[in-house]
């Protein structure tokens, strides 16, 4: 539920869907596979977007890759790419498509070699002495990428991955969970931290 007037971040802006994902997901720790892979695949789309038009597809993107279960996407085929590219639903772009469809089978590998997808993406979680002592908008807003986003992009990279640069990585990161990036005098700051430390590291 949307509250009335708080303080939040600046880029939640006007829009109720907007101000619903920032009050209620963005930046609140998570470790569901499912929830991890839709938000990496969602990120490589929204490239050269805004955010909002993927929120505002995101329904139809869950329909289209079927809930973004990456076991099932992995055996997507060309076929698949062919509705997937006749769909007006989502954003259909080749590029991207294809991309979720090999990261969905990079998916099952990493998950074979870490345990799951939490494993893998919390370990890239920056420590404290890591994250910026400045959280004041004005400080945020500038950082695009970080040495951890960079780490995380370079090594999914060598995976195989697409669609994975320093920028989505850190994006991804921010919206994920592993870094509070809520700004100083958000309402959500502190509950966000609360999250936080109350998580069990996968």
């Amino acid at each position: 539920m949307i509250r009335k007037n708080p303080e939040r971040c600046p880029w939640a802006g006007n829009d109720p869907l907007y101000q619903a994902y920032h009050d209620e997901e963005w930046g609140h720790p998570v470790t569901s596979d499912t929830r991890l892979f839709e938000k990496i695949c969602l990120e490589g789309f929204q490239s050269g977007l805004s955010w909002l038009t993927i929120l505002r597809k995101r329904e139809n993107f869950r329909t289209a890759f079927s809930g973004f279960d990456f076991d099932i996407v992995s055996r997507f085929d060309d076929r698949d790419v062919a509705r997937l590219l006749a769909d007006a639903g989502i954003v259909r772009h080749r590029g991207k498509i294809e991309a979720t469809l090999n990261n969905a089978r990079r998916a099952r590998e990493l998950r074979d070699e870490f345990g799951s997808l939490a494993t893998y993406f919390w370990g890239f979680e920056p420590t404290p002495e890591q994250r910026p002592d400045d959280v004041s908008w004005e400080n945020l807003r500038t950082i695009a990428a970080t040495d951890q986003s960079v780490a995380l992009s370079r090594d999914l990279k060598k995976r195989g991955w697409k669609f994975v640069g320093p920028t989505t990585c850190y994006a991804f990161m921010q919206a994920m969970g592993l870094v509070n990036d809520h700004v100083a005098d958000c309402f959500c700051r502190a509950e966000v931290e609360r999250k936080r430390a109350a998580l069990i590291r996968p």
